[in-house]
């Protein structure tokens, strides 16, 4: 029976308690696939890293599992992953290069232990979807939609796991959102989605761009507390749009988790066609995980 360091950290917070929490396995190396997937719905975080070692192309190869399937991008996971290597002296400041599902990105960690990640470049497909089902689908008025859709579009954007793009017009409106999961889900198997990722300029912190809030029901959660994939992928479409009429800042804030009492912020670099989230991580539990053998697996199938 393997034995594995598991921990548990909180991603896009200085903080334990906050942010949005990751698993992260440090050392996954000979794992199979079906261990992979029973560590990460026995941590049941949203996302958990397993890191192994690149192949000389890459410094680190990281795949990522949610409760109940593999994803192939996780922005929050990342991020805990080499804050947490980073704060115990496993690895130094700079840059590095790992392998993920969606190609080769690369993670650079400041002195102060803000990891930055890059993603993909952006990709933005502005489509058309009546503000009435969207409101049915988030449990939000469609007047909140409705009052901002001629200025800022609903579109799908990726920077490597594509959202689909709700901008709402007021905070009060978005904290007011109760999303019927399975209208959720079939919007996100419609456009090709890992969730809907809603939003408004109207946020806490008077240096925030905006405030979000991300439901992914599609990969078994309801609600994301701080999702970086997706803060990745709305400032690569606040660009597209045109949101700040040319006077565009050099970095966006993002804040995100309030509602779900675990607050966290997103830095979102946009620059040329390249696309970089930074954060700080906490480590919140580190223990040791006892992983079965795959030829003790007795779970039946039909």
């Amino acid at each position: 029976m393997e034995t594995r360091r598991a921990l548990l950290v909180d991603a896009f917070t200085a903080e334990p308690l906050a942010g949005n929490p990751a698993g992260v396995v440090p050392d996954a190396e000979g794992l199979s696939d079906g261990q992979l997937a029973a560590v990460a719905a026995e941590l049941g975080a949203s996302e958990t890293a397993f890191l192994t070692d690149g192949d000389g192309a890459t410094d680190d190869r990281l795949r990522y599992f949610s409760p109940t399937t593999e994803v192939d991008l996780c922005g929050h996971a990342t991020i805990a992953t080499y804050g947490a290597l980073f704060a115990e002296g496993a690895i130094d400041g700079g840059e590095r290069t790992l392998r993920t599902n969606v190609g080769d990105l690369t993670v650079a960690v400041d002195d102060d232990g803000t990891v930055w990640m890059r993603q993909q470049a952006p990709s933005v497909d502005v489509v058309d979807v009546d503000a009435g089902r969207l409101g049915e689908a988030l449990g939000v008025d469609p007047a909140a939609l409705r009052d901002v859709g001629a200025d800022l579009p609903v579109a799908v954007a990726s920077t490597g796991l594509p959202f689909l793009v709700v901008p709402v017009n007021f905070l009060e409106r978005l904290g007011e959102a109760d999303p019927d999961d399975d209208a959720v889900e079939r919007l996100s198997e419609e456009f090709d989605v890992a969730g809907v990722f809603a939003f408004t300029f109207d946020a806490l912190d008077a240096d925030s761009t905006l405030h979000g809030r991300a439901f992914v029901p599609s990969l078994g959660i309801a609600e994301d507390p701080v999702t970086g994939t997706a803060s990745g992928a709305v400032g690569g479409y606040l660009r597209h749009v045109d949101a700040f009429d040319g006077d565009e800042p050099d970095e966006f804030r993002f804040e995100q988790g309030h509602f779900l009492d675990r607050p966290g912020h997103v830095r979102v670099r946009v620059k040329g066609d390249g696309v970089r989230i930074g954060g700080r991580a906490s480590v919140a539990l580190d223990g040791e995980m006892r992983i079965p053998d795959d030829e003790d697996d007795e779970i039946l199938e039909a």
